[in-house]
C-alpha cells in the first residue's frame, strides 16, 4: 500500500491540474470500489471549483467550491494519471506507459482548464467519499485518527506523551493511526534503523519515569520528518504497483537503508553485522541486530 510520501508525492503531481479548475464532466464507471460512492456523486461534484488539494495521513482531500471535501484514498494499487491534449502532464525522471487502462479506469474527471484526470485501479481497494469541511475531523475517516508526523506537530515530549507506560513494541506503537497517523511498514523501519531503536523495544521505553522524554524519543522524531521528507523529495518508493501521477517511478527504494535488505552487510560505517528480518502482527520487519539495540 502507498504510504504518506507516496500520496504526498501524489497530492503535488495533482495540485496543479486540479486546483482552480472545475469539473466539467465526471464519469463514474461503476457503483463501488472498495466501498459504494456516495449519493449523486457525479452530479455532486460538476460544475464545482478545487479551491485547494491537501494530504491528510494517506488520504487526499480536494476541497470543493460547494463546502464539500472530495475524500480520496488509493489503496493498495490506486494511481491517478493527468493527461491534456493526450500528452501527460508534468513528466517525471523516470516515464513509463501507464499499463492497465480501460476496464480499470474507473473514475475520469474533465477538468475546466482542459486537464483530465484518472483514476485507475486494478484491485478497487481505494475510495473515494464526499464530507462537509464542517464536519471533516468528525467524520468516519479521521474522528479517531493520530497526529500528522510531518511538520512540527510530532516531537520528542509528543511522542514520550504518546508511548509513556506502554509496553507494545515500539514499532507496533508507531504504526498505530490512533497515535501516529500516515507511517507505514517501510519508513518506520528505516527510521528505527537510523535511530539505532530495537523495533521490539518497549514503546513506553522512550519516557523516563516521570514522563519525559529520553534522548532517543528526540532523535525519532527528527529522524522520522527526515526520512519522510527525503522520501518525498525522492518521489516515494516504487514497490509493487505504485508509480507517481504522471507513469514515472519514484527512486527513494534505492535509498533504503534496512528494509527489504535481509542477509545483506548492515550499511552502518564500522558494523559488521547483517540485516535481519522477523515478523510483527503479520509485517516483515528489518532491522540490524548489532546497530539497534
Amino acid at each position: 500500500m502507498p504510504e504518506l510520501p507516496e500520496v504526498e508525492t501524489v497530492r503535488r503531481g495533482l495540485e496543479p491540474a486540479m486546483v482552480g479548475a472545475r469539473f466539467t464532466k465526471v464519469a463514474q464507471r461503476r457503483p463501488d470500489l472498495r466501498f459504494p460512492f456516495p449519493d449523486r456523486f457525479a452530479e455532486r461534484l460538476e460544475g464545482q471549483e478545487v479551491t485547494s488539494l491537501g494530504r491528510r495521513a494517506k488520504y487526499l482531500l480536494a476541497d470543493l467550491s460547494s463546502g464539500e471535501v472530495l475524500v480520496m484514498h488509493l489503496g493498495m494499487s490506486g494511481r491517478f494519471l493527468v493527461t491534456k491534449g493526450g500528452e501527460t502532464v508534468m513528466p517525471g525522471e523516470f516515464h513509463h506507459e501507464h499499463g492497465g487502462l480501460g476496464a480499470h479506469d474507473h473514475v475520469v474527471f474533465g477538468l475546466s482548464n482542459g486537464a483530465t484526470v484518472t483514476y485507475n485501479d486494478a484491485r478497487r481497494f481505494g475510495f473515494m467519499d464526499l464530507v462537509p469541511r464542517s464536519g471533516i475531523e468528525t467524520s468516519r475517516h479521521f474522528k479517531d485518527m493520530g497526529i500528522e508526523p510531518l511538520g512540527n506537530e510530532l516531537s520528542g515530549d509528543v511522542i514520550a506523551r504518546l508511548f509513556s507506560g506502554k509496553r507494545t513494541p515500539l514499532k507496533a506503537a508507531l504504526l498505530d493511526q490512533r497515535l501516529i497517523a500516515g507511517l507505514g511498514n517501510i519508513y518506520v523501519c528505516e527510521a528505527l534503523f537510523r535511530t539505532g531503536l530495537h523495533p521490539e523495544a518497549p514503546a513506553g521505553s522512550l519516557a523516563d519515569k516521570a514522563g519525559k522524554p529520553t534522548e532517543k524519543a528526540h532523535r525519532l522524531a527528527g529522524i522520522i520528518r527526515e526520512v519522510l521528507a527525503e522520501a518525498v523529495e525522492a518521489g516515494g518508493s516504487t514497490l509493487r504497483d505504485h508509480a507517481q501521477v504522471d507513469g514515472s517511478l519514484g527512486y527513494f527504494q534505492h535509498s533504503f537503508r534496512v528494509y527489504d535488505r535481509e542477509g545483506e552487510p548492515c550499511v552502518t560505517p564500522g558494523c559488521t553485522g547483517t540485516v535481519s528480518r522477523l515478523v510483527q502482527s503479520g509485517r516483515s520487519t528489518f532491522y540490524c541486530p548489532s546497530c539497534q539495540k
